[in-house]
């Protein structure tokens, strides 16, 4: 990188940014929006997101002998924890989100030598089917967005419905017309298009901006100090298993394009890091971070393969973090912009689900029963919460939550079909092992 100048770096690193930042920003729109957090709470809440992406960045960038898998690689929360951080703040409470946060983030600190070797209890049969599931139970967020926000005075008005689809349909507009880092960039092209039709319409109000600080600290549990209950543990728990999954895709194709071997070692440092990652998130009351494969094709895109640039956009979003004034125009975006991108980004998260499961043998009727029951059970049981109300409450641990009671039906039924050999299985095996011989 010594024949790049400064101002090139720069401008790298900040194209990385805006391939992150819609990505980024509307997770605590999201999650603060659902939760009905004030206009300061939700100003925090994207500032400090976008300061703990930085962070969270330079520990994975950073490679030293405890964590960091030194590739680059931007991180970022995954969409994976988004119907469950709405889901828990809803039943426990916020606090609650931020102690199944710390916690995951400990146990993934905890299992990053060992997870390689866990890594056969999550194959795509498991997180294909936990992917689809988070995926359709966010959908519904969308939609209420769109029609203006739930409980809102004004929803389903056409207004709202216009700007909703509206906004999607420039999205759709662009990743059909445009290529490269345009592309990569349409949804945040699509919330700032959006937003300006709504301030046109009068529909943009902006006392947050006029109201918001040039330069905040972060603060420690800003919101309250954590609160630890078993539901909301499993489920962050297992949001960050699947991350983890997925970030070992991320890992394995920057290592093929970098022209680096990932070792077991390098693994387990990146993993480590995540976990850090999700802790720290957890203390400032932010979000589990992960590995962001949209920044992978922008470095396929670019040819930039260094990690400077990556150390640049770390800093970049620290500072951003810093500055509150400019979190606070990321919050005059009306609910039915966001709707309308929302209903992209979520359904990308279900293709995203029937993607990973693109990669299992369909031939194979047990695997066709482990998805069936799985994501039958995920989402009925969000559907019909009720339906386990009269069982004992240390049973209802495992069924009061869609996510938890579809995501461990697929890891058992994996377990007794594909891991535990039957007599068919065994002595097919040997009749190959003779074949072989």
């Amino acid at each position: 990188m010594s024949n790049q100048s400064p101002l090139k770096v720069a401008s790298l690193g900040l194209q990385h940014v805006l391939a992150m930042y819609a990505g980024a920003i509307v997770i605590p729109l999201i999650v603060g929006g659902a939760l009905g957090l004030t206009a300061a709470q939700l100003t925090y809440l994207v500032s400090i997101d976008i300061l703990m992406c930085g962070i969270a960045t330079l520990l994975q960038v950073w490679k030293n002998k405890f964590f960091g898998i030194g590739l680059p690689v931007v991180l970022g929360c995954t969409f994976t924890a988004v119907s469950p951080m709405i889901a828990i703040g809803t039943q426990y409470g916020i606090n609650s989100i931020y102690g199944s946060i710390l916690v995951s983030g400990l146990i993934v600190v905890l299992i990053s030598k060992f997870f390689g070797k866990l890594a056969r209890f999550f194959p795509p049969i498991v997180t294909g089917s936990v992917v689809l599931i988070i995926g359709i139970t966010l959908i519904p967020v969308a939609i209420n967005n769109l029609g203006g926000g739930q409980g809102a005075e004004d929803f389903g008005d056409l207004t709202n419905v216009a700007l909703g689809f509206g906004t999607l349909l420039f999205i759709i507009f662009m990743y059909k017309f445009s290529t490269g880092f345009v592309r990569s960039i349409s949804i945040l092209l699509g919330l700032l298009a959006g937003t300006l039709v709504a301030f046109f319409l009068g529909k943009v109000d902006f006392s947050s901006v006029a109201n918001a600080t040039w330069l905040h600290m972060p603060h420690f549990f800003y919101f309250g100090l954590p609160t630890f209950h078993v539901t909301p543990i499993i489920t962050m728990t297992l949001v960050a298993i699947v991350s983890l999954v997925e970030s070992t895709g991320v890992y394995y194709a920057l290592g093929e394009i970098t022209e680096k071997e990932i070792s077991e070692d390098d693994l387990a440092r990146g993993y480590r890091s995540e976990g850090l990652a999700i802790m720290i998130g957890g203390l400032f009351n932010a979000f589990p971070y992960t590995a962001f494969s949209q920044n992978v094709g922008l470095i396929q895109l670019s040819g930039i393969k260094t990690r400077n640039v990556i150390y640049t956009t770390a800093g970049i979003l620290v500072f951003i973090g810093f500055v509150p004034k400019i979190g606070a125009f990321t919050t005059i975006i009306p609910s039915s912009v966001l709707g309308g991108a929302m209903v992209a980004m979520f359904g990308m998260v279900v293709a995203a689900g029937i993607k990973m499961l693109s990669k299992v043998d369909f031939a194979s009727q047990e695997n066709l029963l482990i998805i069936a029951c799985s994501v039958g059970m995920g989402l009925g049981v969000t559907v019909v919460p009720e339906l386990f109300a009269q069982i004992p409450q240390s049973f209802r641990i495992l069924t009061e939550n869609g996510i938890v009671a579809g995501s461990l039906t697929a890891i058992f039924l994996n377990i007794i079909f594909n891991i535990i050999p039957t007599k068919g299985k065994v002595k097919q095996a040997r009749i190959d092992g003779q074949k072989a011989a």
